[in-house]
């Protein structure tokens, strides 16, 4: 399974996020410039977190202009997958591949935590690896991850089941208290309804190397090379 990782001015965690497909994966991966436009050889889709041309106008809304972008909603509407982490969430809303948007947090402060999140659904590729409603931690580092949707969005995401992830409790507990932006329905992490693109604000490739103690984020990606096993 070959993975791209997209690669904006001002992206960040591209490096980080290529070590863990490349090195703790030893998948093929590679590197794609935001002005390019080739996806052809790529299986799976990074868009990663950072602050993409300096969020100067607003989170994701200058990224989606990039010349790569054509290639991704193609590669998307291919049905194949697609991970926007922090910055790359909000990318994929701004792009209207995940509907809603990120809003400033709650607080209006930059939040760097690690936080626990319930694991919603384990029907679908990317958490097949976690037992449903695992609490897993993941660390986080946004200043506008507030998920925001009207009703009618709020609504159809949960009858579809297209929230992944939620902010809990360490004891699983779904309230005010557990939410550190605010979101709304305390969403951490959707999926759109075929199950092939999923943001989320936590980065999972910060929860990957056993070196640092963390690797609850692994079994996402994990969950995705199960399916080459299995072809």
């Amino acid at each position: 399974m070959k993975f791209g990782t997209i690669v904006f001015p001002g992206s960040n965690c591209d490096r980080d996020m290529a070590m863990v497909t490349s090195q703790l994966l030893n998948q093929p991966t590679r590197m794609i410039w935001h002005q390019d436009t080739d996806l052809s050889d790529i299986d799976v889709v990074i868009l990663p977190g950072g602050f993409s041309y300096g969020d100067y106008l607003r989170c994701g809304a200058i990224a989606r202009f990039s010349p790569i972008m054509n290639s991704v909603l193609e590669h998307a509407k291919q049905g194949k997958f697609v991970l926007g982490i922090c910055n790359g969430f909000q990318v994929l809303t701004e792009v209207g591949l995940l509907p809603g948007a990120l809003a400033r947090n709650r607080d209006l402060h930059f939040i760097c935590d690690r936080v626990p999140l319930r694991v919603e659904r384990t029907d679908v590729s990317w958490t097949q690896g976690y037992g449903k409603r695992d609490i897993i931690t993941l660390p986080l580092a946004h200043g506008e991850g507030r998920y925001y949707a009207d009703e009618d969005t709020l609504k159809a995401l949960e009858n579809n089941g297209q929230v992944l992830f939620r902010y809990c409790s360490a004891m699983g507990e779904i309230d005010d208290a557990s939410n550190p932006n605010g979101s709304l329905n305390n969403i951490a992490g959707i999926i759109n309804k075929q199950g092939n693109i999923l943001g989320m604000m936590p980065h999972p490739e910060r929860a990957s190397d056993p070196v640092l103690g963390e690797t609850d984020g692994m079994k996402i990606f994990e969950g995705l090379l199960a399916l080459t096993a299995m072809g």
